[in-house]
């Protein structure tokens, strides 16, 4: 949530604050700060989805990155190793594995080494026999898998924040209208009361409650007010 619609949503709330430390009878006002806290309450659950997706996003990039670099430091390469040797050992063997290009996106790397793993598994009985783990491929295969689900989770928490963005503004929109409302009914019922408009007022300023001036602490001199004699210096 960007920091004006969070000022805006502080600034509705301590309108229904008001509005709940002055309670009327008035069915219709009643209604329509039922109608302000429903949007305020919903305005939380949109907040905590909107980071959720971000979190979720943010942890399945952690990962991915994780698991791109183990794939790509250690067993692409180890497997094109292998593969050159047995294609120098076996000459029918034209084995060769286009390993994915570093900068190459995580769709056209997921792409390029389930290349390899089909290609490998092919040969599986081949590369054993020249020192490939049993086990490698299995794992090559699980943290593909993995991978690709960094991605669906990537996705997945997108539409989420984006999703909940969007109506974190649709709601903000008729937040604004309510308060626009129930500031039309606190007029005609606080209109002739300064005390309790000048409250009013705060609770509605988007940037904050108004803060009165500082007074001088205890003991503390006021600076005294200029006299018939004071004498200001103008600079020459």
């Amino acid at each position: 949530m960007d920091g004006a619609l969070r000022r805006r949503l502080e600034m509705a709330a301590r309108a229904r604050d008001f509005l709940r430390a002055h309670p009327t009878q008035e069915a219709g006002e009643a209604a329509a700060l039922t109608r302000l806290e429903e949007l305020l309450e919903r305005t939380k659950v949109l907040d905590e989805q909107q980071q959720s997706g971000l979190e979720v996003t943010r942890l399945a990039v952690v990962k991915r990155d994780e698991l791109r670099r183990k794939l790509q430091s250690t067993v692409l390469g180890f497997l094109a190793n292998v593969a050159a040797v047995a294609a120098r050992q076996n000459t029918d063997l034209m084995i060769k594995f286009r390993l994915p290009r570093p900068g190459a996106s995580n769709q056209a790397f997921l792409s390029a080494a389930r290349g390899i793993l089909v290609k490998a598994t092919t040969q599986r009985d081949t590369f054993v026999s020249q020192g490939l783990s049993t086990s490698l491929l299995e794992d090559m295969a699980a943290t593909l898998t993995e991978f690709e689900s960094t991605l669906e989770a990537t996705r997945a928490g997108r539409r989420a924040h984006t999703g909940a963005s969007s109506d974190l503004r649709r709601v903000a929109t008729e937040i604004a209208e309510q308060v626009r409302l129930l500031d039309g009914l606190v007029r005609y019922r606080f209109g002739d009361d300064a005390e309790l408009m000048g409250a009013w007022g705060s609770a509605r300023n988007v940037l904050g409650p108004f803060k009165p001036k500082a007074e001088p602490q205890a003991g503390e001199a006021e600076p005294p007010a200029p006299g018939p004699d004071t004498v200001t210096s103008k600079a020459a």
